[in-house]
């Protein structure tokens, strides 16, 4: 009876263990629902360390800030199918408003819709200052947003930012966490860079949150990258995926590689 009773102990424990979530993460990052364009990506954007930095569990309740063109919708949505709950907080469309904005959501709807790991995922609105309610409220174990942080501050400035964390901090449940990744630019270069460059600084990012009620928990560099100098014609678009300039130096770009990131885990106390 007591050996029963311990190995029961054992793989009640394994099921909560790191172990369990790695796998569970990399079978959703091989998933054959990820293209071979995506997986390139895997080098640079290192998800299985990311998601398990903010530590995502297979049963919790996360969105997805901004997604785009669902490069990560497409892991998350396969990890949370099962047990968990995903939301794709996706652009705000206004009538007459921004055509790539809707082609964009026009995409990522068509695209999960073919895919059966997305049938659970609902689908919402954000946008900074004109649709913050993208979850129900202290409903939320994780809010994710990867490389977006930059596009709220050009297009809505300050009040965007403030109004942005302060709806992550509404949707989440008192514990839950808040995981950024940004493009980073060094603390000694000016502000200014921020406004167009699409790097921000990470003490700005941290600040942002923290006004808005968050702690800071931890920082990881599992997304820097130290080739590149984040001083570039064409802002962080000059390096891949984007190559704003073409043939230009094309090959030394592509051996930079994709932008230095910061990776940021906030908690709601």
């Amino acid at each position: 009876m007591f050996k029963r009773t311990l190995k029961v102990a054992i793989a009640l424990s394994l099921l909560s263990s790191p172990l369990v979530l790695a796998d569970a993460l990399s079978d959703a990052v091989n998933h054959e629902n990820r293209s071979i364009k995506e997986r390139s990506r895997d080098e640079y954007r290192h998800p299985q360390q990311t998601l398990r930095f903010f530590d995502v569990q297979p049963d919790m309740a996360v969105a997805e800030i901004s997604p785009g063109g669902g490069w990560y919708s497409n892991i998350l949505a396969s990890l949370l199918s099962d047990k968990g709950q995903f939301y794709a907080a996706h652009f705000y469309i206004e009538e007459g408003g921004n055509a790539y904005y809707k082609k964009s959501l026009d995409g990522f709807i068509q695209k999960i819709s073919q895919d059966e790991n997305h049938k659970k995922t609902k689908v919402t609105a954000f946008h900074p200052t004109k649709a913050t309610d993208f979850a129900p409220a202290n409903s939320l174990d994780r809010v994710l947003t990867f490389r977006n942080v930059h596009n709220w501050y050009m297009q809505t400035g300050q009040e965007g930012i403030d109004s942005a964390f302060s709806s992550f901090f509404n949707a989440l449940k008192k514990g839950g966490v808040l995981g950024v990744v940004e493009h980073k630019l060094p603390e000694n270069l000016s502000d200014e860079a921020q406004k167009s460059s699409g790097y921000m600084k990470q003490s700005f990012v941290i600040t942002a949150a923290e006004k808005a009620g968050f702690t800071l928990l931890a920082h990881s560099d599992v997304n820097l990258n130290p080739l590149d100098t984040t001083d570039h014609e064409k802002g962080v678009w000059t390096l891949p995926p984007g190559l704003r300039l073409g043939e230009k130096d094309r090959a030394k770009y592509l051996t930079i590689g994709e932008s230095s990131r910061m990776t940021l885990k906030f908690i709601k106390p």
